[in-house]
């Protein structure tokens, strides 16, 4: 049993971290356990300071409890080698300066082109494309996904930033990320970011727009 509890409470906080806030009766549909058993659940990881709640009023009757991840909670996705990476990161600034870090900077960015690419050499359709670059993106930890909307556009979402400690030290590693997905998605396709985490957001999100779609 104490192992079945925790595994409901970790896919508890995986919702969360994907989905953003939710209230209790959403995150039992999800999970296929009764509300009551998911109160129980957010109770216990509130007291270990992973989950908090607000309240959101719409329309007549009680305000709906949204539960969310604390930054303790966010921290139980890690940052790859945070440390090691800042400190390298601080190392080769110091060493090397800015234009050094640059030099860096670019040299990671032709690489992830160059295995993007090839990741999704042969796929035709954007959807491939897309899946194929999600596909690389999760395996680096990124938890991405992608869907179509009603307007045959897509939205590509990256729920986690397993760099986030050294992307915050050196935001450069942040800004070729847009370039690259530009390059590897072809010239039928504009991509723009619409939520950065940078900017306050809870992940990073680009719109996908069939040049067809923006003519």
């Amino acid at each position: 049993m104490p192992s079945e509890r925790r595994d409901s409470q970790e896919q508890i906080l995986y919702l969360l971290k994907t989905k953003g806030p939710l209230t209790a009766q959403v995150l039992a549909e999800r999970l296929s356990i009764t509300p009551m058993g998911v109160r129980q659940h957010l109770k216990r990881l509130a007291e270990e300071g992973l989950v908090a709640h607000h309240d959101e009023r719409s329309g007549v009757g009680r305000p709906a409890r949204h539960w969310s991840l604390t930054s303790h909670g966010n921290d139980r996705f890690p940052d790859s080698h945070a440390d090691l990476t800042v400190s390298l990161l601080e190392n080769v600034r110091r060493v090397f300066g800015a234009k050094g870090l640059d030099k860096l900077i670019n040299a990671r960015t032709r690489d992830q082109t160059k295995l993007y690419r090839e990741h999704i050499d042969g796929r035709l359709s954007i959807e491939h494309r897309l899946t194929a670059l999600v596909e690389q993106r999760s395996a680096e930890g990124y938890m991405a996904e992608w869907h179509q909307d009603d307007d045959g556009t897509f939205l590509l979402v990256e729920n986690h930033c397993p760099i986030w400690a050294a992307a915050r030290f050196c935001q450069g590693l942040w800004r070729t990320e847009l370039d690259v997905f530009r390059d590897v998605l072809g010239k039928d396709v504009e991509v723009e970011r619409m939520d950065h985490l940078l900017s306050g957001a809870r992940r990073c999100a680009y719109r996908i727009v069939p040049v067809s779609h923006s003519a």
